[in-house]
């Protein structure tokens, strides 16, 4: 959309409410919903602004806004040989700022029938466009799960441990054996999902104030252990990808993100009670942080019964 006379003619065709969205985009910035003509004009003029300033482009596109829905991706594989693989999905709704918090994989609201219609668009998707590599296929779906194509990601993406985790892949490994020119030497059948994978995102922010990031020294740093035994004597296995180190600096010229927190278990709730006893061993000092955050979602009942929204944590916290 190039326009804001287009962009409300167009959110009129659609139907709102829609959403303004950068082309370039990332991470919630370049961003707005709007609900009739007169927030169209104003959440297009803002999102461009926002988009030029944040990724040097401004291009604009809009889709129509899904009222309080999940956010599922779908991992795909395509090696340039004719095969494309989809390694099941990842419920990311946990979000703020239209950034995610808290993945999952699979979707403790995803059956396996749904899986295979998303699994299969995911990959048509891929081949339609000559896809080689590994890429993610973002989608909304709503409460009769119903799912609507979002965006695709083609690239390596902050949550592709716990798609790791659930089928035995090295995401990595097969990226570059696709890159090298090799066909992929796993099948569909390959990757039926076994277990269940949490990740957490930890970040230098302050919930208490609107998750603003926080900046200063990193006085004290312990990471939990690799293995953590839960009661019913299961041990769940315990993943922290960290790019900090005790002493370093979190300014604010970077992403607040400290460090991904992963467990996995046998099942759903194996995965959250590891990560419970992960985040009570977890050290941060010297600056704002959202660990005790993420650890009151992990008793929230809306949480451990899985139902989840991108609205959850505007409407919960």
């Amino acid at each position: 959309i190039e326009t804001e006379e287009e962009a409300v003619r167009l959110s009129r065709e659609i139907g709102y409410p829609v959403m303004m969205k950068a082309s370039a985009g990332g991470g919630g910035k370049g961003m707005r919903v709007a609900w009739n003509d007169e927030e169209a004009r104003e959440g297009f003029r803002i999102a461009k602004t926002e988009a030029k300033s944040s990724f040097g482009d401004d291009r604009m596109l809009i889709e129509k806004f899904i009222h309080n829905p999940r956010h599922v991706e779908i991992q795909v594989l395509a090696d340039g040989h004719g095969t494309c693989l989809y390694l099941n999905e990842r419920e990311c709704s946990i979000q703020r700022r239209h950034q995610k918090v808290l993945e999952e994989a699979p979707s403790p609201f995803i059956d396996p029938e749904t899986r295979r219609q998303m699994g299969e668009q995911a990959c048509a998707l891929a081949k339609a466009v000559g896809y080689r590599s590994a890429g993610t296929v973002e989608m909304l779906i709503d409460s009769n799960r119903q799912f609507y194509f979002l965006e695709m990601n083609t690239r390596l993406q902050v949550e592709h441990p716990i798609t790791e985790l659930i089928t035995g892949q090295d995401i990595v490994e097969h990226m570059i054996n696709i890159a090298a020119g090799h066909p992929l030497s796993i099948t569909q059948a390959d990757l039926t999902p076994r277990g269940w994978a949490t990740e957490a995102r930890v970040y230098a922010e302050d919930p208490l104030r609107g998750f603003l990031p926080s900046i200063g020294r990193l006085t004290a740093y312990r990471e939990p252990p690799e293995r953590i035994t839960i009661p019913g004597g299961e041990e769940v296995l315990v993943r922290t990808d960290a790019g900090v180190v005790e002493g370093g600096e979190i300014s604010v010229f970077y992403d607040p993100l400290i460090a991904k927190l992963i467990t996995y278990g046998s099942d759903r709730q194996a995965s959250i009670e590891g990560m419970k006893r992960a985040l009570d061993q977890y050290v941060i000092r010297g600056f704002n942080n959202n660990v005790c955050f993420l650890r009151a979602m992990m008793d929230h009942p809306r949480y451990v019964a899985g139902e989840l929204t991108t609205t959850f944590i505007p409407e919960e916290f």
